[in-house]
């Protein structure tokens, strides 16, 4: 058993919506097959987006979704994507399968998906192999309301009004696939091209640098030294690889208890990452307003036999979940400085949401991990005390419960609550200092196999229910989590 203590009226801040972001690449049959199958598909449609994908991630209610890379973007020009789609310039994606890509889905395209979604789009612009101008011009392109070229070249193409578009990315790992830079070349040229990312006719783009790989802190110092005054954010990548090698990563499904906490103790070096490059970014930025954007996360395995090896297609088991979970409560508990994050990815690569095969669509655990926690967007963080029981698996030893809070609008204490252990229940003891509660009620994620998954034979295999044998009774509130689960509490006066 571990007794908690929630402090109801320990405002901490508020948890940015965007730190339930998604990420959507021009990778394998992420945006092709899996958001767009064009306005002539007989799969159902809505301007060429597939309607069953579009309903399932409107029920999460996405606040931002980053495109069209990833190392795609690098060499990405947008050009390429606007005007009659008879006319539009086919491309090699040389980062991904090599496969040729008629540019059908281009700025219009994303930003309709955008509008459907009701999400706010954040584009990342080609600093590896694209000009100044050229990012110049599609900042224009899409957001001046006005007489100018590319204004008029929009009107042209079918959008009178320009759009507005808050998050401008201004490079991709430029550390590696954006061009293998040093931190000194970058900051001098994003510190160029920033200056050319312009706010046209009101609108107020947040420019977001590319920050490090994973533990390369010199790239963070280097960045908030030179650049930090001119960036509102900056990005931060890690994967979590549960064998930690490049060529072999591990298998999606059929793990072993082994692989199942491998996984999780890389996982949660997030927070570490997350307290270290804090403290370099507050030697720089004391008063913390630039935020880290943690723009891509998520596992990343071996991808199914069969498969195209640069698809990264991968499937998605009750560990991706328990995984995600834990990653949202880090993120939460950081929100000081982590002001957006990014799963990579929304559809059929990664750690998606959703897959789909032909005109077959499903949900995976993830999904239901983020449908449980959207309730924690925009709001007000609450503190939590507790030591967490240690859950050992041969001679190491990781904490084996990860909790986050939070206070929305109407008074309501959500908690969110997961079980790192997949042998061990946990009865937890959760005492509400200043809370008036009457009633609590929950959803879990659970399944007695940790390695089970949704298929499109059996879609509904792994599903929330209700949360049974919650107790509350004089502002103590009893619950226990099975082995390997994920729950969401909701605590009402």
């Amino acid at each position: 058993m571990v007794d908690v203590i929630l402090k109801a009226d320990s405002d901490q801040g508020l948890i940015n919506r965007n730190i339930y972001g998604h990420f959507s690449e021009h990778l394998g049959r992420c945006i092709y097959e899996g958001l767009w199958v064009g306005e002539d598909s007989p799969i159902p449609n809505t301007d060429g987006i597939r309607n069953d994908v579009l309903a399932a991630l409107q029920k999460l209610n996405v606040p931002v979704l980053r495109w069209p890379g990833g190392c795609f973007a690098d060499e990405y020009h947008w050009k390429d994507g606007v005007g009659p789609k008879s006319e539009r310039a086919r491309m090699i994606n040389t980062h991904w399968g090599g496969v040729e890509e008629n540019n059908h889905f281009g700025t219009h395209e994303f930003l309709r998906l955008c509008e459907l979604l009701g999400t706010e789009p954040y584009i990342s612009g080609n600093l590896g192999s694209g000009t100044v101008q050229e990012m110049q011009e599609w900042v224009e392109y899409i957001t001046f309301d006005g007489e100018s070229p590319m204004a008029n070249w929009r009107k042209g193409n079918g959008r009178e009004e320009p759009w507005k578009l808050k998050y401008f990315g201004v490079g991709n790992e430029n550390w590696g696939c954006g061009g293998n830079m040093r931190p000194e070349y970058y900051a001098d040229e994003y510190r160029r091209y920033a200056t050319y990312v312009r706010n046209y006719s009101g609108n107020e783009i947040y420019k977001i640098a590319c920050g490090p790989n994973d533990s390369n802190y010199e790239w963070m110092e280097v960045l908030m030294r030179e650049a930090a005054r001119f960036m509102d954010g900056i990005s931060l990548h890690y994967y979590t690889i549960p064998t930690g090698v490049w060529e072999d990563k591990g298998q999606a499904t059929g793990f072993g208890e082994a692989e199942w906490f491998t996984t999780l103790k890389k996982t949660l070096f997030m927070d570490e990452l997350l307290v270290k490059h804090s403290e370099i970014m507050d030697k720089y930025d004391p008063e913390g307003r630039v935020g880290i954007i943690v723009d891509e996360w998520g596992t990343w395995y071996n991808v199914e036999p069969g498969t195209n090896p640069g698809f990264l297609y991968q499937q998605n088991t009750m560990r991706d979940a328990v995984l995600a979970a834990v990653n949202l409560n880090i993120f939460n508990q950081h929100n000081k400085r982590v002001q957006m994050a990014n799963l990579a990815q929304i559809v059929n690569v990664l750690q998606s949401l959703v897959l789909t095969e032909g005109d077959k669509m499903l949900l995976t655990p993830t999904y239901h991990v983020f449908d449980m926690y959207q309730v924690h967007m925009d709001a007000q963080r609450l503190d939590l005390n507790y030591e967490s029981p240690g859950y050992t698996f041969g001679d190491e030893t990781i904490p084996q419960l990860s909790l986050s809070a939070s206070r929305n609008k109407e008074g309501v204490i959500h908690v969110t609550a997961c079980n790192l252990s997949h042998t061990d229940k946990l009865e937890v003891v959760c005492q509400l200092e200043s809370a008036q509660a009457s009633r609590v009620s929950g959803q879990i994620l659970h399944h007695a196999d940790f390695g089970a998954f949704n298929t499109f034979e059996q879609p509904s295999h792994v599903t929330p229910t209700a949360w049974e044998g919650l107790t509350l009774e004089n502002n103590t509130l009893r619950f226990v989590l099975p082995p390997a689960s994920v729950g969401v509490l909701a605590v009402e006066g």
